[in-house]
């Protein structure tokens, strides 16, 4: 399959449609409120019939934009005239952002306003979705905005930082982000194409950014950066069995030896205090638990480490997911010999599961044992995440470096978005089941019993922890030493989950 062109950085032609752009303004809340409630729930779903039906003789400029460039709809050059008045038809064209086609012009690529939760507002181009374009995807298709992306950009911390590298940058998406806190951003990506949408893209939105083709960390060899953010091909793709290798999702390795070989090798790049936020995927065999499997990764990395596991799929789960992901429609053919490779792949390593997560890793800015914290996180999470990620770093950090005593001496506080949850027979003078409930964060919940809740109960900033626990010791009736060592294994564990705070 031919792939288009990927748009031209033509500095004069750029500030022109960046002009348009602003000037409409073709914003995330402006295209929503011109799709209207069901059509915009329905798109974010990638479900486009509802805005199709909504936008195919659409004449106003945004609606214009949208159709075209986000739909892959075919529109009238006239109206792409007005929609772009700056630019102009003959100025999209000289772009490579459409082609003509009779009277009408058709899209050569996606673009789309985009923003986070901070402030930022951009645009992002790529290639057309699948839904804008007829068959599977090209081999090298550059990805735009996607689920994955949102999530690392959700989960990475926003503290100011000097440099930052952007691991597999693709289009740019984590660089855009990466521009608001980072003095100097780098971007690695293999993909050539890919390299060109970025470039494209930090120049439509006025930033600059030092790109690099090579593969992973290769091309920052010697350098280290204060934050490192990657959404890699994680996506595990049997090496057999015709499966197309999309550039945007396959490493080029076995099994997840992506994700393993950048857990292990990033922290060569992180400079004392930094950081590495990434995506993966890691398979579990028959009798494995998956924290063995990340567990020998972060113990060779010798960096401190706290891996989430938000989601677990069976391979055929797995496999159905990712033909599918290629454009490859279910009870076709070609879908079905695909996941049968898939299958074939995973039995050849006994594989029953495969885990998607979030990796964090920290570089101690001072010599100490490293913490690893590899737990599991499927419900609801706050959004962003980035604000839990760098409090539970330093909370993490702090407590690696201090000891039962330095604990115990602290006088803690309950987080404002705490609570406690009590559950009773009827009739009963005393609870049953007391449960400690996280209202942001990862929400969490840790089930206490009648010592732990005593102690929570006092967590008010006044009295030291071991000052609490030697009173409830004697109300209680237990040995102090059995008070002050119970409690001291708690108190780590709250404040590493942000429920308690000095």
């Amino acid at each position: 399959m031919t792939t288009s062109a990927t748009p031209r950085t033509d500095p004069r032609l750029l500030d022109r449609l960046r002009e348009d752009l602003s000037a409409l303004p073709l914003t995330v809340d402006a295209v929503q409120e011109r799709l209207g409630p069901l059509a915009a729930t329905a798109l974010a779903k990638e479900r486009t019939l509802p805005a199709r039906r909504l936008l195919v003789a659409a004449s106003d400029p945004i609606g214009v934009l949208v159709g075209c460039f986000g739909l892959g709809l075919e529109v009238a050059a006239d109206d792409l005239a007005r929609a772009l008045p700056r630019l102009g038809v003959a100025g999209a064209v000289e772009l490579d952002l459409v082609e003509p086609h009779g009277a009408d012009v058709r899209a050569l690529c996606d673009l789309r306003p985009y923003g986070d939760d901070l402030g930022g507002a951009w645009w992002v181009a790529s290639d057309p979705t699948e839904h804008a374009r007829s068959g599977p995807l090209p081999v090298d298709h550059v990805l735009g905005i996607g689920g994955a992306s949102t999530t690392l950009a959700s989960w990475t911390p926003r503290t100011p930082v000097g440099r930052a590298l952007d691991v597999g940058t693709g289009s740019g998406v984590q660089s855009l982000h990466l521009s608001r806190h980072a003095q100097h951003v780098v971007g690695t990506d293999l993909s050539g194409r890919a390299l060109d949408y970025a470039a494209f893209n930090a120049a439509l939105n006025g930033l600059d950014w030092e790109l690099r083709r090579g593969s992973f960390l290769d091309p920052v060899a010697g350098e280290t950066f204060d934050l490192v953010v990657s959404n890699p091909p994680f996506v595990i793709t049997p090496r057999t069995g015709g499966v197309p290798r999309y550039e945007y999702r396959d490493g080029g390795a076995a099994g997840d030896d992506v994700v393993a070989a950048l857990t292990k090798g990033v922290g060569a790049h992180l400079a004392p205090g930094g950081v590495a936020q990434m995506l993966g995927n890691w398979e579990t065999a028959g009798g494995e638990d998956w924290r063995d499997r990340v567990g020998a990764w972060v113990a060779a990395s010798g960096l401190d480490a706290w891996v989430v596991q938000r989601d677990v799929q069976d391979p055929v789960e797995y496999a159905e997911l990712w033909a599918r992901d290629g454009g490859h429609l279910p009870g076709t053919p070609e879908h079905d010999a695909l996941v049968g490779a898939w299958l074939d792949d995973f039995a050849s390593r006994s594989i029953e599961q495969i885990g998607f997560g979030i990796i964090t890793m920290h570089r101690p800015s001072r010599e100490r044992v490293p913490f690893v914290d590899l737990v599991e996180a499927s419900g609801p999470v706050a959004t962003p995440m980035g604000p839990t990620v760098a409090a539970g770093l330093v909370a993490r950090d702090r407590l690696a470096g201090t000891d039962d005593d330095g604990v115990l001496d602290t006088a803690w506080r309950a987080a404002p978005d705490v609570t406690t949850e009590t559950h009773a027979r009827p009739g009963a003078t005393d609870p049953d089941v007391i449960v400690l409930r996280q209202g942001g964060g990862l929400g969490r919940s840790v089930r206490l019993d009648t010592l732990d809740a005593a102690l929570v109960s006092v967590c008010d900033g006044e009295l030291t922890a071991r000052q609490s626990l030697v009173a409830i010791s004697g109300l209680l009736d237990v040995p102090t030493g059995e008070a002050l060592g119970r409690g001291v294994g708690l108190l780590r564990g709250l404040v590493a989950d942000g429920f308690l705070t000095a």
